[in-house]
């Protein structure tokens, strides 16, 4: 059961990362959200989850390429709820272009943010975990992670150190009761791709259900997205009981992607 357990998971208050806050809150699980963005935006979105779930929804919009407010959000968590149980590093952020002509503070920017603030955030909610021998550590990956593509340098660099991140925490913390993981989704509808199928939709002069076909048949056999749900759901499996033994390994939900 993971009723009264808190959770820190970031990049949640749109997406991906809203959709395994929801799935946790939905355990009955404390959530402390992580976006940045317009404020009464943001708080609506806090209070809809509180209201839906009934359990404690916090906000910190922490700014994840600064180490020290990594830390902070951690430790507001701690202040709000007593403890971090689950850490869900979720944030990310992509810039398309080729080696030679990807801007340097760009590079730098993406692997901060997807890289970087997972271990510092990780660093700091471990110490709790320890004490408390029990703990959930669930990296949001992708396909990437995994497999390669032209023109995202950064973050495929970024996502398969979170992969490696991954594999030594979860060995340094084998018998504490403590596990880690990640989840390497492919195509996942959210907001984000919204005009990605429009535009192909458009551009093959097709409805939005062929722009779906045509752009997720390019990398992902199902042809189908998975939901923001479908990823809450793994990571809130990955936090029970059932899951105690899983530690260390990549989960892919990605329509047979990385299969090929």
């Amino acid at each position: 059961m993971l009723k009264g357990k808190s959770a820190v998971v970031t990049g949640s208050t749109s997406g991906i990362g809203l959709g395994i806050a929801s799935s946790l809150a939905a355990q009955g699980v404390r959530v402390m959200l992580n976006g940045l963005g317009d404020a009464a935006a943001l708080e609506r979105t806090r209070g809809e989850l509180e209201g839906r779930y009934k359990v404690d929804v916090r906000l910190c919009p922490a700014d994840l390429s600064k180490p020290s407010e990594c830390s902070l959000l951690v430790d507001e968590a701690i202040k709000a709820f007593g403890s971090v149980d689950i850490v869900v590093n979720n944030a990310g952020i992509q810039f398309v272009s080729a080696v030679e002509a990807f801007p340097v503070e760009k590079w730098e920017q993406i692997l901060s943010v997807n890289l970087s603030s997972a271990f510092h955030i990780i660093r700091t909610a471990l110490p709790g975990m320890k004490k408390n021998r029990w703990g959930r550590i669930i990296n949001i990956a992708s396909a990437h992670g995994l497999v390669a593509s032209v023109n995202k340098a950064a973050y495929v660099a970024s996502k398969h150190g979170l992969v490696g991140l991954t594999k030594v925490v979860a060995l340094e913390n084998a018998e504490g009761h403590i596990t880690c993981n990640a989840i390497c989704p492919g195509w996942v509808r959210t907001p984000l791709v919204e005009p990605q199928i429009e535009a192909r939709a458009k551009a093959i002069g097709g409805t939005l259900d062929d722009g779906v076909r045509s752009l997720v048949g390019e990398k992902q056999p199902s042809m189908r997205f998975s939901a923001p749900e479908d990823i809450g759901a793994l990571a809130a499996f990955l936090c029970s009981d059932a899951a105690h033994n899983i530690t260390g390994t990549t989960l892919s939900v990605d329509g047979g992607w990385t299969a090929q």
